[in-house]
């Protein structure tokens, strides 16, 4: 209308060529974007930033990350704002024919159940698993060397979000030094985000993701987490978060890694089988 105007073309003959009234016309053009819409706006762009963080969050944890960048709502609108922009969970129910779930892309299966490596740092395992408290839940993040058995990083946090998992990755890297190539396994959950896999890049790691709910495709990994749910988690009941964190990493350091010897590294601990590969390298 506006390039019409300045054409030397009335307002009333366009708007009459277009079927449109003058008043909304003037009204539009006085205040071309509302203070609603424009609140909208804000509200989506927070909603879909901490979807595309934590793609795994439903609409009321989303509603809450956006509360913490200044754009509170109710639960409501945030239900109404995901749903027109189709901005569903990871673990929510299937949408569409095909069954596909939301989310960016993902990395290759490059282990295919073959959990064996033939040195330190070739093959990590990664996952979270989740236990309650009088506090809540509590998360726990740990990655696993498939060679030696060792944890070697972990994270523990009362939320799962992405940074739990990314805590890990910079723990492992920073406990083993140059781990250049190395392939770091996961399933689908937190291992999908952005920040995650800016991390893989920075460290020059290599990615692999297992199937959506194939638990075998990270076998050895649910392993470890089978023995701290039956030698931590389920032995008590743990009245804060802080009382298990502090088992939880002194069962990893104390026991699993210097304690706790495994038929497959010929009876020794991951800490005792890992300096004996040290000093014949050493030697060597």
């Amino acid at each position: 209308m506006r390039e019409l105007a300045a054409d030397g073309i009335a307002v009333a003959v366009s708007c009459r060529v277009l079927q449109l009234s003058r008043q909304p016309y003037y009204r539009w053009l006085a205040s071309p974007v509302t203070d609603a819409e424009l609140a909208a706006a804000y509200r989506a762009n927070a909603l879909f930033d901490a979807h595309r963080e934590d793609p795994e969050f439903g609409y009321r944890f989303l509603a809450g990350e956006a509360t913490t960048v200044g754009e509170s709502m109710a639960a409501r609108t945030a239900w109404r704002i995901c749903r027109d922009n189709a901005w569903w969970s990871v673990f929510g129910k299937k949408r569409g024919r095909n069954g596909r779930r939301s989310g960016p892309p993902v990395h290759d299966d490059l282990v295919q159940r073959n959990f064996t490596a033939e040195e330190l740092n070739r093959l990590w395992l990664t996952d979270i698993t989740e236990h309650h408290t009088g506090e809540g839940k509590l998360y726990l993040c740990a990655i696993k060397d498939v060679y030696s058995g060792r944890i070697v990083g972990y994270s523990i946090d009362s939320r799962m979000k992405s940074r739990l998992a990314v805590a890990a990755l910079h723990s492992a890297v920073a406990r083993r030094g140059e781990v250049a190539g190395c392939i770091v396994h996961s399933d689908r959950a937190q291992f999908r985000s952005r920040k995650f896999q800016h991390a893989l890049n920075s460290h020059d790691l290599v990615g692999s993701m297992g199937k959506v709910g194939a638990c075998g495709d990270n076998a050895a990994m649910e392993s470890f987490f089978a023995l701290l749910q039956r030698n931590v988690l389920d032995r008590q009941r743990w009245d804060t978060r802080e009382q298990l964190r502090i088992a939880i990493v002194t069962w990893i350091e104390r026991t699993y890694h210097r304690r706790r010897r495994q038929v497959r590294l010929g009876r020794l601990t991951p800490v005792e089988f890992e300096a004996m590969i040290n000093t014949a390298a050493a030697a060597a």
